[in-house]
């Protein structure tokens, strides 16, 4: 296993948000969601993405736009176009003076917009949680990252369009796993490029020593791993591979094998029911005290606060890897999650929201 598999089978997809959005000019939707990792393909049509305290950035159609959480972006038809739309943690989407426009904007299974033909055409794919895995990752990422057409060449964003409207059975883990590899395409993509500031550890895996070493950490992270038994695996002396290791890598090989046992630890605690004994010996750890001493150290907690906090209830506005752009229920469509209002409420309430949209294609720009 490699490092860019490894930070991406912990906290893949489960259960994302993924959506098609048609929308007619103008149009702007600020997303505050606090998701820690969206991307953004267009289909049709430019459009424009703006991390806060950035400037504008062109998305044509092919491009792919990775925004890292949790700070907010805007993505319109134009830079001058004030937002008309705005995403909030807890799937909420409304105006911007908080009048609900979930119902207005749903067009059905995975899909949402202010126009069901409207020209601008683009797949929003949303990782809901943030795994301590993803930590590196993340760390590696811009706020904005965008992989033009001619430098991904695939036809995965061809095919997620063609499924992310169909409502069949097992279709969530379907676009789950259509989601996972458009992102390592859309990563290959951009680490690969001249220019690309890539992860050392990113780079290391194509060297001779380094990356073999990688991977079996990667692979058996609980092992008993010591300097001189990994650099006897990949035919170096043990010297060699530290300094070899630290220089590509930017961290001593157990350092770095730390960080990997400690993530997995941190992922077990917050999704399986594991005693912390039980996770110790997965991880690597003698005992549930030592994996408790350098869990703390690491993340300021004890495990068994991490859990407590990591399955804790969403709090609204709190930052919990919400979805992206309209938001999805479980049942995959969007604006799914509404306010319970009785049937009298809702039709006023759509009344209203249908004038808002309406008014949304008569916006000037600004």
């Amino acid at each position: 296993m490699d490092a860019l598999t490894d930070l991406l089978d912990g906290p893949r997809a489960r259960g994302a948000f993924l959506l098609r959005a048609s929308l007619s000019p103008p149009w702007s939707i600020r997303v505050q969601d606090e998701a820690p990792l969206t991307l953004v393909s267009m289909v049709s049509d430019d459009a424009w993405a703006t991390v806060d305290g950035g400037e504008p950035r062109r998305v044509s159609p092919g491009d792919i736009a990775i925004f890292r959480g949790p700070a907010p972006y805007t993505v319109a038809d134009s830079p001058g176009t004030e937002p008309q739309i705005v995403i909030h943690p807890e799937q909420r989407c409304t105006a911007p003076d908080g009048t609900s426009l979930s119902g207005a904007m749903d067009l059905g299974v995975r899909a949402w917009g202010n126009d069901p033909d409207g020209p601008a055409v683009m797949l929003i794919g949303t990782y809901r949680m943030r795994g301590a895995v993803t930590r590196r990752l993340l760390a590696a990422l811009p706020s904005l990252a965008i992989v033009r057409g001619e430098d991904f060449g695939s036809p995965l964003t061809r095919l997620l369009g063609e499924e992310v409207g169909r409502d069949e059975p097992g279709q969530e883990i379907v676009l789950d796993r259509l989601l996972d590899l458009l992102l390592i395409g859309a990563l290959r993509a951009w680490f690969s490029r001249p220019d690309a500031r890539a992860p050392g550890w990113y780079r290391a895996h194509g060297d001779p020593v380094v990356g073999p070493a990688l991977r079996l950490l990667h692979d058996d992270p609980a092992r008993p791993w010591t300097v001189a038994g990994l650099a006897a695996e990949v035919g170096a002396s043990r010297a060699a591979l530290a300094q070899r290791f630290t220089k590509l890598v930017g961290e001593p090989p157990m350092a770095y094998l730390t960080g990997i046992r400690l993530a997995q630890a941190a992922d077990l605690l917050r999704e399986s029911d594991a005693t912390l004994e039980a996770v110790a010996r997965r991880v690597g750890y003698g005992n549930a005290f030592a994996l408790s001493t350098a869990f703390k150290r690491e993340h300021g907690v004890s495990p068994q606060e991490y859990r407590t906090r990591a399955n804790a209830p969403a709090v609204p506005g709190a930052p919990a890897g919400a979805p992206g752009p309209a938001g999805a229920g479980s049942g995959g469509r969007a604006g799914a999650s509404r306010d319970q209002r009785s049937p009298r409420s809702v039709g006023s309430a759509r009344t209203a929201e249908s004038s808002a949209v309406s008014g949304m294609k008569g916006t000037t720009k600004a």
